[in-house]
């Protein structure tokens, strides 16, 4: 019998019926949803908010992106919400893959609980420099090609930048940097030779990202070559470079920016990024 023939024998159906009616029925939607959204984002898939802008141009702040968590196989910190810290679960990774030069990728910092989003750059046993804002690997310069010049306000800030846009390529990948001044500390840095087991992750947007070519979250470097991981960090943590950067720290592979909630301060002669859906990095 369906429910209007059962209201219509039983007669009218009061507002509290109507809302315990109601209040079931999404009861039992939720009870459906909510393990099944649970298992997918445990194993599959799950959603990150950006909230920093060492990504730009590539990923601004408000960016919802698809991270897949399968990528390089599963790990303590795969487990979404934090939940590996009241659970039994031991260090490395079941199904483990090495990522490739030049995948974003999402991974829990070196010296604190916070999730990262950078570009993988080096890997065990790849030497990684720069000189005078060029990026080396291995001994030779990245190719690196000019864009051109941008200008825009910075996410809760109120000064322009100027930044100079160049396109990077590894192999089969490439993507946009952006430079906003030149001869700062992390222009040239000491020379890294990343250890077996560990990654080198960099931000796109070089002059507002802590990543891996400050010295403040890795070992003291030896003659200007920084080899060694393990150390802790030489400040507070929370200050730190997320110095070499463990295999079991990943969490998966951003793969697309499924929506924005980005907002760009729009007046003449500011450069503001296009609108984002399912857009690929």
């Amino acid at each position: 019998m369906s429910e209007k023939a059962a209201e219509t024998e039983a007669g009218p159906l009061t507002l509290a019926d109507r809302i315990k009616r109601e209040a079931r029925e999404w009861g039992q939607t939720l009870a459906v949803f909510v393990p099944a959204f649970f298992l997918f984002s445990l194993i599959f898939f799950e959603q990150r908010v950006i909230p920093s802008e060492s990504m730009v141009p590539n990923l601004q702040v408000g960016d919802r992106v698809a991270v897949n968590k399968m990528a390089y196989g599963y790990g303590r910190y795969s487990i979404p919400w934090g939940i590996d810290r009241i659970l039994p679960v031991g260090e490395g990774r079941f199904f483990a893959r090495t990522p490739e030069r030049g995948d974003v990728a999402v991974f829990m910092h070196t010296h604190t609980r916070r999730v990262m989003i950078k570009r993988v750059i080096g890997l065990p046993g790849d030497r990684v420099q720069l000189r005078n804002e060029q990026l080396f690997l291995n001994g030779g310069p990245v190719d690196t090609e000019f864009q051109g010049r941008l200008r825009y306000v910075p996410h809760k800030d109120t000064m322009v930048v100027t930044a100079r846009e160049t396109r990077e390529s590894i192999g089969d990948k490439s993507w946009l940097s952006h430079q906003w001044q030149a001869g700062t500390a992390l222009d040239t840095t000491a020379e890294f030779i990343v250890p077996d087991g560990h990654i080198f992750f960099m931000g796109d947007n070089r002059d507002n990202s802590t990543d891996a070519r400050a010295l403040s979250g890795h070992c003291p470097p030896v003659n200007g070559i920084v080899s060694e991981a393990g150390c802790g960090p030489r400040v507070d943590p929370e200050d730190a470079s997320v110095g070499f950067v463990p295999m079991d720290h990943l969490i998966g592979r951003a793969e697309t920016v499924i929506f924005t909630f980005h907002r760009c301060k729009r007046q003449e002669g500011l450069d503001c990024p296009p609108k984002r859906l399912w857009k690929g990095l």
